[in-house]
C-alpha cells in the first residue's frame, strides 16, 4: 500500500546554470507542492500505513527551512531545480521515514518531477 501527504510552500530561487537570457535565470518565485509517498502494509489493528500526523511532523523541520525563504541560500540547494530539490529531500527525509517511497515535487500546476530514491 502506498499513502501519500501533500505540503505546499513558496520559495524563491533562480538556476545559476541555465544558458544565457533564460527566464529561470533571473530570481523568482514558486509555490512548490511536495507530496511525500510512503508504503507500506496496513497495519491490521489501525488500519494505516502511518499516521498522516507523524509524516507531517516529520516534514516540518524541512518545511520551515524551505517555505518563504531563498533556495539558493540552503546547503545542497544551489542550484535548486525541481529535481535537485525532490533528491534534497529525499536525503534529508529518509534516514527519518525509512518508509518514504518517493519524493513529488510541483513547481507549477503542470510542471515538475518524481524521485524514487537510489
Amino acid at each position: 500500500m502506498e499513502i501519500f501527504k501533500e505540503f505546499i510552500f513558496e520559495a524563491a530561487h533562480f538556476l545559476p546554470n541555465v544558458p544565457p537570457g533564460h527566464k529561470c535565470g533571473r530570481l523568482h518565485g514558486h509555490s512548490f507542492k511536495v507530496a511525500l509517498h510512503i508504503a507500506g502494509p496496513v497495519d491490521p489493528h489501525t488500519g494505516w500505513v502511518r499516521d498522516f500526523a507523524d509524516i507531517k511532523a516529520i516534514f516540518k523541520p524541512l518545511y520551515e527551512r524551505l517555505d518563504h525563504h531563498y533556495l539558493n541560500e540552503i546547503p545542497g540547494l544551489e542550484n535548486p531545480t525541481s529535481e535537485n530539490l525532490s533528491i534534497w529531500i529525499w536525503n534529508e527525509l529518509k534516514p527519518l521515514l525509512p518508509e518514504l517511497s518517493r519524493v513529488r515535487v510541483h513547481e507549477t500546476c503542470t510542471s515538475g518531477c518524481e524521485y524514487r530514491g537510489t
